[in-house]
């Protein structure tokens, strides 16, 4: 699982500001990075998770994730935004970066399962949020993050 994120795949100052204006930015590049054939369907896969409750998590962070059969391979992109994106969240706090996780479909979940556990789990560990929020490194972003998905 080592290898989803490179520094093109990070993204800073974007001036975001609702869920829906971040869902759009992070399907945009996908297609224009060659990880999904489609924006609209990987648009709608994001959509339909977030109407099942919101991926906004606690620190500032946001997880969206995205399972279709326009994504091609697997990938994580990391937004960080200029301001607070307004997105409901587990601790009440604004949003400042989000992680979002593309996966192809597949009928049992694995890789998709097994990368969102992940994520979360790194979420869950200050120094780890500290890097993503402190930096502005797009390569030592996609580091921290890869460290952790070979763990």
């Amino acid at each position: 699982m080592a290898d989803l994120v490179s520094k093109e795949d990070v993204f800073f100052d974007n001036p975001s500001k609702t869920v829906d204006a971040v869902l759009e930015f992070l399907s945009d590049k996908a297609v224009e990075l060659g990880v999904a054939s489609d924006r609209e369907a990987v648009l709608a896969s994001f959509r339909e998770r977030e109407a099942q409750g919101s991926t906004g998590m606690v620190g500032g962070f946001a997880l969206p994730h995205a399972k279709s059969a326009a994504i091609e391979r697997t990938s994580v992109m990391v937004v960080k935004f200029s301001g607070e994106v307004d997105w409901k969240s587990m601790d009440g706090e604004p949003i400042k970066a989000a992680i979002a996780i593309f996966t192809p479909t597949d009928p049992q979940g694995g890789v998709h399962l097994a990368v969102l556990a992940k994520i979360a789990s790194m979420l869950m560990q200050p120094d780890f949020c500290s890097t993503i929020l402190g930096s502005d490194d797009a390569e030592a972003i996609a580091d921290a993050i890869n460290e952790r998905l070979a763990d």
